[in-house]
């Protein structure tokens, strides 16, 4: 490997590889926390509306956390970056949520239509988030 790999390319990648695992697990705890249902429970049952929402607002973290990524110029811009970005996802639960008033029951209830749509919104926000994020 080359010396300029060893200096700066694999501590740069490491340093920023952890703290997007940590700030993916915040998210995830954020998400399951203000939720008003046991994700994670649901799945484990076969819940599809559980999986396609939480997929949904997963994926859409990532996405913008990518882009978070990407654009920073440190460890601290991209922390920044990355808790804005999940800020708009938790965002992304709560607007479906005003328009879909059963959503709260939808989801537990395996209502796939819901999940997907909560889903797909999450998605939708992550890549618009993202786009934002290029600076």
């Amino acid at each position: 490997m080359s010396e300029h790999i060893m200096n700066t390319g694999i501590p740069a990648f490491l340093s920023h590889f952890g703290l997007s695992l940590l700030l993916l697990a915040s998210f995830i705890a954020c998400y399951v926390a203000i939720t008003p249902y046991r994700e994670i429970q649901l799945i484990r049952a076969g819940n599809h509306a559980a999986a396609a929402s939480l997929s949904g607002a997963v994926l859409g973290y990532c996405v913008a956390l990518a882009s978070a990524i990407a654009n920073s110029i440190n460890l601290i811009d991209m922390l920044c970056w990355g808790a804005i970005a999940l800020a708009v996802q938790l965002l992304a639960f709560g607007v479906v949520r005003l328009l879909l008033p059963g959503l709260v029951a939808d989801i537990p209830d395996n209502k796939i239509a819901s999940g997907v749509f909560l889903g797909s919104v999450s998605l939708g926000l992550g890549l618009l988030n993202a786009a934002c994020l290029t600076y």
